[in-house]
């Protein structure tokens, strides 16, 4: 069942990827509170590493990463040398063990097959990779071909996600992102042609002029592909933050209650096709390490999203990458030039973050709890601080208590966020009392 409040769902709260989110990073904590982190880690630490790729081929106007595009090609090498001479910093001072590696960007294609393998010998080279660790990849489906997805198999990628979106042309033109169906789906069948079985794809709603006939016809398209995962991210308009988002028709875009819809037809044809419905926006096949984390508790969330590799530790290389320890998160250098002078000379580039204390992993903890697995045990919390200020959000029948619980009823998924908000002390989140409708 699906109930639009309309007096919440339009509030504007973060994605909870951290928490603190990065609206509290500071250039009060930079990269000598990083080698502290680093340094206090051992053997037995697990970690996951995020390699950024700030480059793209040409730029789309919904996109809110850290990414630019390549121009001269001779940008990706250097990029790579500096890249390659990170990953032996941070790989010398790191003790523990790899799980998982993910690149993202950006597109992480924008390298040639041979950079890009250039990175893979390099993290093989400085870390202790588990032998089952997961090697993923973000691509773009518009620079693909059978070449490339060989060389990204030879490098060792296990999963990729492509980036489709939509599959509506018009939409795509508002967005500045032309690609066919059958070009995504060539990429896809590149993909398995060369052994990369795990597929995920990416999709939105909330886009300029789409409507949910737009949003039936895309997931009926995307099933053809017949993914691992789907991703269906809401499109966040923020033009003052974003200056390519200026380019996008303010006016076109859906109204709150038509994103709830497009949302919620998502949804419903989803999980009507088999796939499970993870966290508030990921659905995997059930037989999916995805759908088997998130029955049995074990789902996490990161900076990448929903998420089963269980390591406490992301380690983030590149220009603009986040590090996440468990009492600490740091940024690297955003401006890709003086983050490749620090790179280079063996530095670490981290320089703006936030150190989190007791009560910051107490509130991240409970935050996560309630977006991978919607419920969280609060008795601490209380202890700490009285009662969290959720008695609106219980008369609206977002959620329940059960004792020292807090549980996210059937309806009030779509507002998972909001419920999270609650339990953030840095953020004021108004809710006016009101009935469903």
């Amino acid at each position: 069942m699906h109930v639009f409040l309309p007096e919440i769902a339009d509030q504007s709260v973060p994605r909870y990827t951290s928490y603190p989110t990065a609206m509290a990073f500071t250039p009060a904590v930079g990269s000598g509170q990083q080698a502290a982190a680093l340094a206090a880690l051992t053997a037995e630490t697990t970690a996951s590493i995020y390699i950024h790729i700030p480059y793209c081929h040409q730029i789309c106007w919904y996109c809110g990463c850290n990414t630019g595009a390549i121009g001269k090609v001779e940008r990706l090498a250097t990029y790579v040398a500096a890249l390659v001479r990170e990953i032996e910093t941070v790989g010398r001072r790191f003790p523990g063990r790899v799980t998982a590696v993910h690149f993202g960007g950006g597109s992480p294609n924008a390298l040639s097959t041979g950079l890009f393998a250039l990175v893979c010998h390099a993290i093989r080279a400085s870390f202790s990779v588990s032998g089952d660790a997961e090697w993923a990849a973000e691509l773009d489906p518009r620079h693909l071909d059978e070449s490339y997805a060989q060389g990204l198999a030879a490098a060792g990628i296990s999963r990729v996600s492509l980036g489709a979106q939509t599959f509506a042309p018009q939409i795509q033109a508002r967005i500045n992102r032309i690609q066919p169906f059958r070009q995504v789906a060539r990429s896809a069948a590149a993909m398995r042609a060369a052994g990369i079985e795990r597929i995920n794809l990416d999709l939105m709603y909330g886009l300029p002029g789409q409507t949910l006939d737009d949003i039936a016809a895309t997931i009926a398209q995307a099933l053809l592909l017949r993914p691992d995962r789907i991703a269906m991210f809401g499109y966040a308009h923020l033009p003052l933050q974003l200056p390519r988002q200026r380019m996008i028709d303010s006016t076109a875009l859906p109204t709150a209650r038509e994103r709830f819809w497009q949302s919620a037809l998502a949804h419903d044809l989803l999980t009507e096709a088999g796939y499970d419905p993870v966290g508030f926006d990921h659905f995997a096949r059930h037989g999916d390490g995805l759908s088997a984390a998130a029955r049995t508790g074990e789902l996490r969330r990161n900076f990448q999203g929903f998420t089963d590799d269980p390591a406490d530790v992301v380690l983030g290389i590149g220009a603009s990458a986040i590090s996440h320890f468990p009492d600490l998160i740091v940024q690297n250098e955003k401006h890709v030039g003086s983050w490749r002078m620090r790179a280079a000379n063996g530095q670490l580039t981290g320089v703006r973050g936030v150190e989190r204390d007791a009560d910051d992993r107490l509130r991240g903890a409970i935050i996560e709890r309630l977006l991978c697995q919607g419920e969280a045990d609060i008795s601490t919390y209380i202890a700490r601080h009285g009662e969290p200020a959720i008695d609106q959000l219980e008369a609206l029948g977002v959620v329940r208590r059960i004792t020292d619980r807090i549980e996210i009823t059937d309806i009030g998924w779509p507002y998972a966020r909001i419920v999270a908000a609650a339990f953030d002390s840095r953020r004021s989140v108004t809710l006016p009392l009101s009935r469903a409708v």
